[in-house]
C-alpha cells in the first residue's frame, strides 16, 4: 500500500474527504518527525511506540576491498508494535 492508498482506505474508514484525510496523515507525519528529532518517544497504545535508538560508534569493513573503515555513532528512528497490533497481525 502505497501513500495515496492508504490516503483513500482512512478516508473511506474515517467518512472524511481525501484532501482534509491527506492533511492530517501529513500533520501526524509533522509531529512524529519533530517529536524523535527532539529524541523523544510517541506513544499509542495497542498501536506500538515511535522512539529513537542509538547507534554507538563501531569499526566495519569496506564489502569490496575488505579494508578497515570506521561507522560514526548515529541515531535512527524506531517503531515498536504495541500487542494489539502484534495480535491482529498474528490472527489466524
Amino acid at each position: 500500500m502505497n501513500k495515496s492508498e492508504l490516503v483513500a482506505a482512512m478516508a473511506a474508514k474515517a467518512e472524511m474527504s481525501k484532501k482534509d484525510t491527506e492533511k492530517v496523515l501529513k500533520a501526524f507525519e509533522e509531529v512524529v518527525t519533530e517529536e524523535l528529532a527532539k529524541n523523544g518517544k510517541v506513544q499509542l497504545v495497542g498501536f506500538g511506540t515511535f522512539d529513537v535508538a542509538e547507534r554507538s560508534a563501531r569499526e566495519g569493513r569496506n564489502p569490496q576491498t575488505g579494508e578497515p573503515m570506521s561507522i560514526p555513532a548515529s541515531k535512527a528512528p524506531r517503531f515498536k508494535a504495541g500487542k494489539a497490533l502484534k495480535d491482529a497481525v498474528n490472527a489466524k
